[in-house]
């Protein structure tokens, strides 16, 4: 059985569930988050979540693959929304903190991604990595078809953008 047949697949099992999609949660994952580990708190967030419910997803929503990414666009900008606020602090603290290299921090393309708003972002991934049509982008963030395609036209005209201004070109 082919990984494509499996994803389509409607399983009463949250562990087979998890097991065929897990590789593909990980991947949409990192795109929203950025990087890989955030990626994996965010999965295991929403999957820890949509588990305690799982006969209910299956019984209500049509695609319980499109409510899993739904809910992971919906974690991320939730949590994007509540740490882009400024802490501030009494002192300033004695330690640097270290953060670990990402090989692709220097990447323009990855860069540009990573700057666009989260539901830019989550179209864009959900369009060209995980090669989803406007149907099924619609259907999996709850939204209509035509908000897909505005979403995508911003963010590709802002990603042309920034990566001709990397490039050090002007069109």
């Amino acid at each position: 059985m082919s990984d494509r047949l499996a994803l389509g697949e409607h399983t009463e099992d949250f562990g087979e569930f998890v097991r065929v999609n897990l590789p593909g949660l990980l991947r949409y994952g990192h795109a929203l988050a950025g990087n890989p580990h955030d990626a994996a708190d965010l999965v295991q967030t929403v999957l820890e979540k949509v588990g305690s419910r799982w006969a209910h997803v299956m019984h209500k929503t049509g695609d319980p693959l499109a409510y899993v990414r739904r809910s992971m666009a919906n974690a991320h900008i939730s949590h994007w929304r509540r740490t882009r606020k400024e802490n501030l602090v009494a002192e300033i603290p004695d330690q640097t903190r270290v953060e670990p290299v990402d090989s692709f921090d220097n990447e323009p393309l990855w860069q540009a991604l990573r700057a666009l708003p989260p539901r830019q972002r989550a179209v864009i991934v959900l369009r060209y990595y995980e090669e989803l049509s406007e149907a099924e982008i619609a259907e999996s963030l709850g939204v209509s078809r035509g908000t897909v395609k505005s979403q995508a036209s911003k963010a590709m005209d802002t990603l042309r953008t920034r990566l001709d201004q990397a490039a050090g070109g002007d069109r």
